[in-house]
């Protein structure tokens, strides 16, 4: 399971195209074609990483790049 580091602020994953919502957690949504492709859910108080995937056959490597460069940029780390 990925996780997001504890000593990471959460302020950080805007760069990466995250909105925070009025719950106070971080979520990614990819459209493509106008079509919800993935939503990548990260919780405020346990910094998990949720992937919702809503159509698996157009979401090609997209989904892969946003945890390569998570994981490129030491936000993530793997737990089990």
């Amino acid at each position: 399971m990925l996780k997001i580091k504890d000593d990471v602020d959460l302020k950080e994953l805007e760069k990466f195209g995250f909105t925070k919502n009025s719950r106070g957690n971080y979520d990614y949504r990819r459209y493509i074609d106008s079509v919800l492709a993935y939503r990548v859910y990260i919780t405020k108080n346990h910094h998990y990483i949720q992937i919702q995937l809503y159509d698996v056959n157009i979401i090609a490597g997209s989904l892969q790049k946003l945890i390569y460069d998570l994981i490129k940029a030491d936000l993530v780390e793997v737990v089990e």
